[in-house]
């Protein structure tokens, strides 16, 4: 009997543990982020701040794997190749997530199905800036101008696509004005052109050119925020100017492939919202007027819908096609 007590008891043990949820070791090796634009922008800069704080806790490296071109499209679509295993993970903002479903009509994937919503990031403002040469010291001289001068005028962007480039989009439309687009792989080399008098403006984030407004090497106009930013408290907004509703912003997320498992994402989603606490990271985003929403996945899902259907509704009135 009692050795029949001990088999029935083994039994048992044995059955429960074939039952039991199976212990997450996530990760285990090297996470690779991808980031859709080149190395140096504001992207770019705010994605390895992140990776850095979030590699302790995590216990693994995170690989920053940067993958621009085709208004972020390569990034999303070596993304969308990997396994939903955790291990490839993308810093998605407007293109991916807000824009390019209303701009390609054969776009191979949808934001609301297609993607794994890891969680928000944040928004970062940007700003109309000239070269310090330009003639327009104002954002009405500015205007003035180019009425003037039709089709004469450009300024640059990050890319096709990109916040920057709908940014000025909507001012062209609220203000009436005809300006050429010069798209670049990234804020970076945007932002070299324009200090260096080849593109006379551009809209800029504060996260990329934040330090080249403040040294003086391009003069800043305008902020396309509600209010003013923290970080440049004597600029005024579109809005104060007579410019209603142009507001902008580069709006950032983490997002994987389809498919990944519940507790991976809870998992990330926790340890993105604690590197937002970390004190370097909190001081990266004063200096960049950057302000962090962070929250759970489904929080960051509602928000970037919400944000999708404004900007498709800007897109369709500004008639940017990309294919």
């Amino acid at each position: 009997m009692r050795r029949l007590l001990k088999l029935l008891a083994a039994s048992l043990a044995i059955t429960l543990a074939s039952h039991a949820p199976a212990q997450s070791t996530y990760p285990t090796q090297p996470v690779r982020w991808i980031v859709p634009y080149v190395a140096g922008g504001g992207t770019d800069n705010l994605a390895r701040a992140l990776a850095e704080a979030m590699q302790p806790s995590l216990g693994q490296p995170i690989v920053i794997d940067n993958r621009p071109g085709a208004s972020t499209n390569i990034g999303v679509q070596v993304m969308m190749q990997a396994k939903p295993d955790g291990y490839t993970i993308m810093q998605a903002e407007n293109a991916a997530l807000l824009f390019n479903e209303h701009m390609f009509a054969k776009l191979p994937y949808k934001p609301a199905t297609d993607f794994t919503y890891i969680g928000a990031i944040g928004r970062f403002p940007v700003a109309l800036v000239v070269h310090p040469d330009f003639p327009a010291k104002t954002v009405a001289e500015f205007v003035s101008y180019v009425k003037a001068h039709p089709q004469k005028v450009s300024y640059a962007s990050p890319g096709n696509g990109s916040p920057h480039h709908m940014a000025m989009e909507l001012f062209k439309q609220k203000a009436g004005i005809d300006i050429q687009h010069v798209p670049y792989k990234g804020a970076a080399p945007a932002m070299t052109d324009v200090m260096g008098g080849q593109v006379p403006a551009m809209m800029l984030d504060l996260a990329s050119g934040l330090q080249v407004i403040k040294s003086g090497k391009v003069r800043v106009l305008a902020i396309a925020l509600p209010q003013r930013a923290a970080a440049l408290p004597d600029v005024p907004t579109f809005t104060e100017l007579g410019f209603k509703d142009v507001n902008a912003y580069a709006f950032h997320g983490l997002i994987g492939p389809a498919g990944m498992s519940k507790e991976v994402v809870a998992r990330l989603n926790s340890e993105l919202n604690k590197a937002m606490q970390a004190p370097k990271v909190v001081k990266l985003f004063a200096e960049f007027g950057f302000e962090a929403l962070p929250g759970t996945p489904e929080d960051f899902y509602k928000l970037a819908r919400g944000e999708n259907e404004r900007w498709g509704r800007i897109i369709k009135t500004a008639g940017v096609q990309l294919d």
